[in-house]
């Protein structure tokens, strides 16, 4: 196997020509005008991509299974559903109303059972430690 690098062949002998490359770029300059010519012009209509609207269909199935606090869960899917198919008939305007509003739904939901953990985890542990110092004789 040749270790040697690639080069390419010569034609008739001669080296390549770079010189004909910077030629050719002095005698079309950018931006000249040829006279008594008309310099054309192509406008390319070019619509910005839009994203689809999220319909948050996943978190609104967790948020009904898991943290479906007073029943925000199922509203959340509710909306998410409403979202999709909005999206799947091309309303996008409507398809984002209503998957901001399962995304609201689903913070809230998410929000309130959290809290509502916490509150039970106090209620547990302030118990807990009444119930000690109820126990413990002679104070």
């Amino acid at each position: 196997m040749d270790s040697r690098p690639y080069a390419f062949p010569a034609r008739g002998n001669q080296p390549f020509p770079h010189h004909n490359y910077e030629h050719l770029k002095e005698e079309h300059e950018i931006g000249m005008v040829p006279p008594g010519g008309t310099i054309s012009s192509t406008v390319i209509g070019m619509h910005l991509y839009e994203p689809p609207p999220r319909d948050h269909i996943i978190w609104s199935i967790f948020s009904f299974l898991y943290v479906n606090f007073c029943c925000l869960g199922f509203m959340a899917l509710v909306f998410s559903i409403k979202a999709r198919d909005r999206k799947v008939v091309g309303d996008h305007s409507g398809a984002s109303s209503y998957g901001s509003t399962a995304k609201c739904l689903n913070i809230m939901a998410l929000v309130l059972s959290l809290l509502f953990l916490i509150l039970i985890i106090i209620l547990v542990a302030t118990g807990v430690i009444a119930v000690t110092h109820a126990m413990q004789p002679g104070d």
